[in-house]
């Protein structure tokens, strides 16, 4: 390999040694599991609604800036969706309507960040307890089916499954990962992205728009939050009050195991795709090989630290 190539891929060679890796241990582990086709089938039906979630807080943390609210977003605009869709009988109309919820949310998360100037961690800290609370206080608790929507031919668009082998969640993570990477890479709002999370004094000396780059930035995480939701409810063809609870630190988790660091102005769409690949087979794994859950967590933070140090010392070196 080229010297030069190695070192602009450096992120996203080392983050994908780690997967195969991962994947040869279990393989030897847990052959019979880990060598059927079941288990991938397995992975593409659950990964996608953490990725596409990971992928969109790639360009957010890139921007220099973090959204912890994207679990209670995820869950609000679920409960729009179920609702409207109970209202109407349209899953169009639902999906459009629960949309422009997560686009609102994700605006609204910008515009206390970028206008008022509120710290972001913070800031989304406190939108999450109030989407949350929103969305508990609405629902009162409880679930609701969405069996009906199977009917709906967008059910198969967005959940059925491709040729019966390949779920089409998966299909839609690439596509996001797809047109994210080349918003990133071939588009000037990518290279904005880059230099307001490396200098924003220095990209508005440039002319870039900085408030306007992170406005964007927290507007696609509610959208694409909204999307995941919506997702993971016609997977299960019910909705549950407590959507998205347990994603946040492993989407957290995909986006610095891929490689983009917490300080920003780095990061790679496919580093966190591949991350989000490696955090969703590791229970499965895990399990496979005769370990009790227990372990899933001890895991997790042990190969997410080793991946930051292996980025950290290769961005050095």
């Amino acid at each position: 390999m080229n010297p030069v190539t190695f070192r602009e891929n450096k992120s996203q060679i080392s983050v994908s040694i780690v997967m195969f890796a991962i994947f040869v241990l279990f393989a030897i582990g847990s052959p019979r599991t880990f060598l059927s086709y079941n288990i991938y089938y397995s992975f593409m039906s659950t990964i996608p609604f953490f990725a596409i979630m990971s992928l969109s807080l790639t360009l957010v943390v890139i921007s220099g800036e973090m959204d912890l609210s994207f679990p209670s977003i995820m869950g609000f605009a679920g409960w729009v969706f179920t609702v409207m869709f109970h209202a109407t009988g349209s899953v169009a109309i639902a999906l459009i309507v629960a949309l422009l919820v997560g686009l609102g949310a994700g605006w609204l998360n910008g515009f206390l960040i970028v206008k008022l100037r509120l710290p972001s961690m913070v800031t989304t800290i406190g939108t999450q307890f109030f989407w949350a609370g929103v969305t508990i206080v609405l629902s009162g608790g409880l679930g609701k089916t969405l069996v009906p929507t199977k009917s709906s031919p967008l059910f198969s668009v967005l959940v059925g499954r491709i040729g019966g082998k390949v779920p089409a969640q998966m299909i839609w993570t690439v596509i996001v990962a797809f047109f994210i990477w080349l918003f990133l890479n071939r588009h000037r709002f990518g290279a904005h992205v880059y230099f307001c999370g490396d200098n924003p004094e220095s990209a508005r000396v440039m002319g870039i728009n900085v408030d306007r780059v992170k406005m964007i930035v927290f507007t696609q995480m509610g959208l694409f939050s909204a999307f995941a939701g919506i997702l993971a409810s016609l997977e299960v063809s019910y909705y549950w009050p407590t959507l998205g609870q347990g994603y946040l630190l492993k989407t957290i988790a995909a986006v610095y195991l891929g490689g983009t660091p917490v300080e920003g102005g780095v990061g790679t769409v496919f580093g966190t795709f591949i991350g989000a690949i490696i955090l969703g087979c590791l229970e499965a794994g895990i399990i496979a090989m005769g370990m009790t859950g227990f372990w899933t967590q001890l895991i997790y933070g042990l190969i997410v630290i080793v991946s930051i140090a292996m980025h950290s010392a290769m961005r050095r070196y």
